[in-house]
């Protein structure tokens, strides 16, 4: 009997094996160009064959879309015109005998794609514990509603007027000029980025449902359908808001902006995204930031989902 159940056994593992072998190379987790070619365990030849990762920008066939900004040492810092300069450093190498690679990595909590806590503007916000930790993931998470702002002028009331967002939006992300002029792909800093005025700023919390602010803004189009997904797919309790630069507020009303969008804790904004080539309209959006207690800022990872 057993030597009956060992031969079935044996059998099942057998009819099973292309299976497995067939879905690891086709869902390889890290895949690369050396390892497309086959070898053993996508490996052979690794002495002789250059291995060259595949880095992107869409995934599952263009399902997911990532609006996240690659680190570099030459991307942007906030009034600066060297870029953030080198933020991560090896300690621990491979090379030098140790058993692992392992880095360390350092650089402000506002740079690249990142995510502002009340607590960035508000002394007595950031004293109570108003911090990146304590965001609400819901809100960071959920339909989202891409639009193009003129490119001529800041946000103001009057462009956010003209932008006729649905009532029921929660989340948005604000494509603008900065886009453009990929100004998140150049090293120095410039001040004449677009962003919202305090008229734009008090307009949004005045006017609108929108909770989550990611700077990149599209002009927007809908039909029937398209309206009728906005208004079952809405939550009613989160709200986004998002932008293309390193600010959602324009530089010369720094201050007062910020102070109008985080002053209820109910608008989560996100600011430096990637929205080149991305069609302006309706998409799930997944922003997660680092569960940093204390910090007022984070790094955030963004994707679209179509």
């Amino acid at each position: 009997m057993e030597s009956r159940l060992l031969v079935l056994l044996a059998l099942s593992f057998l009819s099973l094996s292309p299976i497995i072998s067939s879905s690891t190379s086709s869902f390889a987790a890290y895949p690369d160009e050396a390892a497309r070619g086959g070898g053993e365990c996508g490996m052979k030849g690794a002495e002789e064959e250059k291995l060259i990762p595949v880095r992107r920008e869409e995934y599952d066939g263009g399902r997911i879309l990532d609006i996240t900004h690659r680190y570099r040492e030459d991307m942007p810092s906030w009034e600066s015109d060297e870029g953030i300069g080198r933020f991560l450093w090896l300690p621990k190498s491979m090379k030098n005998g140790s058993i692992a690679n392992n880095s360390v990595m350092k650089l402000p909590t506002h740079t690249g794609t990142h995510v502002d806590a009340p607590g960035h503007f508000f002394q007595h916000y950031f004293e109570a514990g108003f911090d990146v930790d304590s965001l609400d993931l819901a809100v960071l998470n959920g339909p989202a509603l891409l639009v193009d702002v003129p490119r001529d002028k800041n946000i103001t009331a009057e462009v956010m007027e003209s932008l006729s967002i649905p009532k029921g939006v929660r989340r948005v992300l604000f494509r603008t000029l900065n886009t453009d002029r990929q100004l998140m792909w150049k090293k120095e800093f410039d001040t004449s980025y677009v962003g919202f005025m305090k008229d734009g700023a008090q307009w949004l919390v005045d006017n609108t449902d929108i909770k989550l602010v990611e700077n990149k803004v599209l002009s927007l189009v809908l039909d029937n359908s398209s309206e009728k997904v906005l208004q079952s797919a809405w939550d009613s309790s989160s709200q986004i808001c998002g932008i293309d630069y390193l600010s959602v507020a324009a530089f010369d009303d720094l201050s007062p902006s910020h102070l109008v969008l985080l002053k209820s804790r109910e608008i989560i904004l996100v600011e430096g995204l990637k929205l080149d080539n991305i069609e302006a309209g309706i998409y799930t959006v997944h922003c997660l930031p680092l569960r940093l207690l204390g910090a007022e800022g984070s790094p955030i990872r963004c994707i679209l989902i179509k």
